[in-house]
């Protein structure tokens, strides 16, 4: 049998993934213990606040330990797997060997019956229900101890026992309700407690009759709290939805907002995508009305500077920005993400539209990288896929505006003179009026609104 040296054994932390994280939930392994890995290969999948990302093990070697399960958050700077660097197999699975001649483990501490945890990683075997003979001798020692029969246990836990069984994330949720596992009735197989025990022992107790009744039925006592378990679905708030949450509540309790709307005629624009979807130029590019929006508010901000800008509250400075990181608010469905495309200033249309296919290929697939959710200075969020024609958007943590652009619909409209059916859109800007006034925000507004209305605009002005 291969034996492996703790010298040989590399345990790999939880890496700081993201600008200033200090945790991530691990939400799918790649490998297993006994799995051969090679360096750069990707072991697996943790979501930060920011984005789910792949973590590659810097190692070649034997997997020998899986340090937590799946959805557990584990803080930056701790170790999650152990890997045999010596160049060994897979060392076999050992038969279980007889009670009577078990060695001490090195390194680990007696207690009252068999040994404390290891100081070293070891591989983790199926956790399996309590044995009789090791309740039976925990039972006597603890009664010798006390001088009297062993106590009686608690309500649901095994005997013997000196822990609930249940997952991490059940842990939480019954630290978060303000439940003791000790004294819940677990449903689970061998014992464990389930997510429904937990709500079952938080929900509040049947109000107490005046009188006692005599023939009180049973079910008629645990009947409210299989209906409340039944009625709601209790989520928790982490990774990229808790980090959303706060950014926004911070973002609209210290930026005061503002909201313009400007309803506008975009015939015109949308005939611009056809001809520019037979344009050979953007073969192979996807090309829709959001493309022409991102130009036009590119425009505007060439021909306003000061919307593009910042509010230093630490320095107290207002920080010009001579670059846009043009942010595309992205729904997935991990929540809401705001990758930016960098530089957008600089880019051609065709640029524009091949960096605007890939953001938007990217969050989709849940692969969007923190850094490029970093370094936004603007931001455009399209409730218009919704059918939903306009909204008061509020704005990124760090920047000084979002455009919202609402559903595109034909709708009678005054051209020329005459009432004629015409392609129109509701266009939204809210702004910070720390740094941009009523009439900086109206320009950019306007701005956007002519050049969506007279797409020509674009080289005049451009």
């Amino acid at each position: 049998m291969t034996t492996m040296t703790e010298a040989s054994v590399r345990e790999f932390k939880m890496p700081d993934v993201g600008e200033g994280l200090t945790e991530a939930e691990i939400l799918k392994w790649y490998v297993q213990p006994g799995d051969t890995v090679t360096d750069g290969q990707v072991v697996c999948e943790v979501e930060t606040a920011k984005a789910a990302v792949e973590l590659p093990i810097p190692y070649d070697g034997v997997v020998r330990a899986l340090h937590f399960p799946e959805g557990t958050t584990v803080d930056v700077g701790t170790s999650i797997i152990a890997v045999d660097v010596s160049g060994g197999a897979a060392p076999a699975p050992e038969a279980p060997a007889e009670p009577a001649e078990e060695p001490k483990p090195e390194g680990r501490q007696p207690v009252l019956v068999g040994y404390g945890v290891s100081t070293s990683a070891t591989k983790r075997r199926p956790r399996k229900g309590p044995e009789v003979p090791v309740q039976q001798v925990a039972a006597a020692v603890q009664a010798e101890l006390n001088g009297h029969g062993a106590p009686a246990p608690a309500a649901g836990i095994p005997s013997g026992q000196q822990r609930p069984l249940a997952k991490p994330p059940v842990r939480k949720l019954a630290k978060d309700l303000g439940v003791d596992l000790t004294v819940v009735v677990p449903t689970g197989p061998d014992g464990i407690i389930t997510r429904e025990d937990v709500h079952a022992a938080a929900a509040p107790a049947p109000a107490p009759v005046a009188e006692p009744v005599a023939a009180a039925p049973a079910p008629v006592a645990a009947a409210p709290a299989l209906d409340a378990a039944a009625r709601e679905t209790r989520v928790p708030v982490k990774g990229v939805r808790k980090a959303t949450a706060a950014a926004m509540v911070g973002s609209a309790f210290t930026a005061p907002h503002v909201t313009e709307f400007v309803t506008v005629d975009v015939t015109r624009t949308m005939k611009l995508v056809e001809e520019l979807k037979e344009d050979k130029e953007f073969a192979g590019l996807r090309v829709n009305p959001l493309l022409l929006v991102c130009k036009a508010l590119l425009v505007a901000i060439k021909r306003n500077p000061d919307v593009n800008a910042s509010w230093d509250e630490a320095s107290q400075e207002i920080v010009l920005k001579h670059y846009v990181n043009l942010g595309i608010a992205a729904a997935t469905p991990r929540g809401l993400i705001v990758p930016n495309i960098k530089d957008a200033h600089d880019k051609t249309l065709p640029q524009l539209a091949a960096s605007l296919g890939e953001l938007v290929a990217t969050a989709r697939e849940g692969k969007t990288s923190p850094s490029a959710m970093q370094g936004g200075t603007v931001t455009i969020t399209n409730v218009g896929v919704f059918g939903v024609d306009t909204g008061t958007p509020i704005l990124n943590p760090g920047e000084s505006a979002i455009l919202a652009v609402g559903a595109i619909k034909l709708q009678p409209w005054v051209h020329k003179g005459k009432v004629k059916p015409r392609q129109v859109t509701t266009l939204a800007l809210s702004f910070d009026h720390r740094l941009v006034d009523g009439e900086l925000g109206s320009k950019v507004l306007a701005d956007v609104a002519a050049i969506l209305e007279q797409p020509k605009r674009l080289i005049t002005w451009a």
